[in-house]
Formats: C-alpha cells, structure tokens, sequence
C-alpha cells in the first residue's frame, strides 16, 4: 500500500475558488434533508434500543429484503438471504478480494479502471491485466485474447472486475448485445465476474440496463451502493453473491467490523419505506442531466482542437483525451494554479498509463461553474500546447514509473 502522488492536489481543490471537476461525490444537497432530519431523529427516540445496538454481520433482514427490491429495477431476481449489507460497496469489493485473491493471482479490469479497485487489489497483491474498452463498453474480442494469452501462459484468473453501466472514469456503458457475450466468454474460461453497479439507476434515457447479474446468478457477483442514490455518508452498498460465497462474505465481514453501523442500516431502511426515493431518483437524472450537458457543451464550445471526450449516457463521469505530447499528471499542479480541478488519467490505470487522459466529474458543481471551470482548463490544456509545440513533447521512455493511487473522496 503506497500513498497516492496526487492525493496532496486536492486538500488544495477544496478551497471555494477553485472549481473541482475531480470528486464523484453526490449532490446531497438535493435530498429532503429537513425531512430526513426528522425521519432519523423519530428513528432513534421510537427504537433507540435498537438503533444504537450491534447488529447481524449480514445486515440487517428488512433492509436485505428492500435491497431485492432495488435491484428488481434493473431485472435481477433474487434472495434476501444472498444479499450481505456492507460499509459502502468498497468494502464489499475488499471483502470478495480477500476471499478469492492471493498474491500474485491475475484479477482482470477495465483500462481505464475505478481506482478504488485498482488500490484493493494492490493491497491484496494481485497481478491486474488490463482489458481495453471503447464507447460500448468492455470489448468482448479484447477479453477472449486476453484470457486465451493468459491460459496459454498456464495463468489462472480469479475473476473480471467490471463496471459495465455508467463506468467509472470513461462514462461509457457496456451495449447489451455485448453483456452476452461478456458472460459467455467467462463461462467459456472459467471466470467469476465482479459488476460494480453503483450508477446503473441514474441513467439519463428510458428505463435502467438489465444487469450482468440478471442474465447469470451462479457466475456473477453484484456490487451496489446507496452512496449515490441516496447519500454517500450513510456508508451502506450489498454484495449480492452466490450462496456458498455469501457465507464467505459473512465471515470475512465479522472479521474485518464484527457487524456494520445499525443506525446507517435502519435510516436507509426507514428512508426506503417512508419517502418517495423513486422519485428522488428521477430528481437526481434530471439535475446530474442538466450538469452533464452543461459540460458537454463547454467542451464542445471551449476545447481546444485536438481534444476528445466521451458522451456519458448516465453516471457522473466524462473522460477527456488530450493531444499527443501532452501529460495530464504533470500538467495538475498547473490546472490547480488556474482554480480548476480534475483526476489525472493515470490513477485509473496500474500500469503507468493514461498520461493524456483525465477524468471529469460534472456530479458536483453547479452548471455556470462546469462551464467556468472547463473555460479554465481549456487556457490550461492551449498553453500547454503551445509549450509542446515549442519544446517538444514528452516521449513515452520520459514517463515515471506508475503507481495506484488509494481510493478517497477525491478519487471515487
């Protein structure tokens, strides 16, 4: 475990003049909060005995139960007894890694992949190997060649990590023809699929993608969050796993807390069953709507030439490539000095790639700030052009080394 080079950045990115497009932190400021102040408060003085006791390392069965009925709306079955209520959906991702990974094991994932991933499974100390994706999603032909590569090679992989809708950085959403084919190449090899589908409900066009976890019960194991359809704070997310792997789930979350937060678990449950969190979801996909097109039409009005981005259907995200010659990690500092913030490229790699990409996060700020704050970056990335059109650019044998950078509020 290593700390991350850019982390210092964004104690700076704070501060009110400066616009972060880096955060994927939720705009909470949207939910009812006087409404749940009250919700919360009568919690505790009605059922204060048991709010504020420990709890079922599982979580507890009404919320399990509500969880089954969440995740009916992107067409998976399932059981309450299946389901393990953990401290956001990270820990659910450390949880699956510990039970499965051993040093040295091969864990697939996404170039670009979620840095918090990226970081867990360098703790446990597996061998990540990238498979690339494009604007629909992981590409299926890159995934047969990689594991025919590593099974030709005598290596064994544990399991795919995929976040196929909304994903975490790209934007971009796995197409449904190639949900298939994902799964049948990994049934075809062998491998578990781990879907992390903390978005899949804030898409900006019709009803929710049915999850991989819908079309296979038995190989998939599913990964969700309140953290952004409710509120991030609450910590709560559920791992939703085959049964003999669920009483793995259970143990090692005994081990790692004892149990989770009861009065977490019980405001979510009450929230669930008091409010009209339907309709607070769609409030959610019609403002992150109106964000993501405020940014869009910055891009496309202040950007540079050279310059491309992905066009997200849903999620909080945009990935923005930048000219050859360019390096989005050693151009931050840069960007910070003009009050504008993003992830650098790099973190969402483990190998050291991503230099002339960027992760924006248009979740946050308000629309007449995305648009000043990508007027600030796009003076950023034209005088960094006009460097490299004087000086050269950097060439590939002058990049450092890479590293993963550790998941925190910056990165998520």
């Amino acid at each position: 475990m290593v700390p991350s080079e850019i982390r210092a950045l964004f104690a700076v990115a704070d501060r009110p003049e400066v616009v972060s497009l880096a955060g994927g932190m939720p705009y909470v400021s949207a939910l009812p909060l006087d409404r749940i102040g009250e919700m919360i408060g009568e919690l505790v003085a009605r059922n204060g005995a048991q709010v504020l006791q420990y709890a079922s390392a599982q979580g507890d069965p009404v919320l399990r139960e509500q969880i089954c009925e969440v995740m009916e709306l992107e067409g998976i079955r399932a059981n309450p007894d299946d389901v393990v209520v953990t401290v956001g959906a990270q820990q659910a991702l450390d949880l699956v890694t510990k039970i499965f990974v051993d040093p040295g094991d091969v864990v697939l994932a996404e170039a670009p992949s979620y840095v918090g991933a990226l970081g867990t499974f360098a703790a446990y100390q597996a061998e990540v190997v990238h498979v690339p994706l494009d604007d629909g999603g992981l590409i299926p032909a890159a995934l047969r060649e990689t594991l025919e590569r590593l099974r030709r090679d005598g290596r064994r992989v544990k399991f795919l990590y995929t976040v196929p809708t909304f994903q975490n950085p790209a934007g971009v959403t796995l197409t449904a023809p190639r949900r298939a084919q994902i799964l049948e190449i990994c049934a075809e090899y062998d491998v578990l699929v781990l879907e992390d589908n903390p978005y899949g409900l804030l898409g900006f066009d019709g009803e929710p993608m049915r999850a991989l976890r819908a079309y296979d019960s038995e190989r998939v194991i599913y990964l969700g969050s309140f953290s952004k359809t409710i509120a991030s704070g609450l910590r709560v997310g559920w791992a939703l796993a085959p049964h003999s792997v669920r009483a793995k789930l259970v143990l090692a979350a005994e081990s790692a807390v004892l149990c989770h937060a009861n009065l977490s678990q019980l405001a979510v449950r009450e929230y669930l069953a008091t409010q009209p969190w339907r309709e607070q979801i769609k409030d959610f996909r019609v403002m992150y709507r109106e964000r993501r097109d405020a940014m869009l039409d910055a891009l496309e009005t202040l950007m540079p030439k050279g310059c491309t981005w992905t066009r997200p259907s849903g999620g909080f995200f945009v990935w923005l490539t930048v000219p050859e010659g360019l390096d989005t990690k050693a151009m931050a500092p840069r960007a910070i000095a003009e009050r504008v913030a993003y992830v650098p490229g790099t973190g969402f790699y483990s190998n050291g790639d991503g230099r002339r990409h960027m992760r924006l996060s248009y979740c946050y700020p308000e629309p007449h700030r995305i648009r000043e704050g990508v007027r600030r970056l796009a003076g950023v990335v034209e005088e960094e052009i006009r460097l490299r059109d004087t000086f050269g650019g950097v060439r590939r044998d002058d990049r450092a080394p890479g590293g993963v950078d550790t998941p925190g509020p910056g990165l998520v």
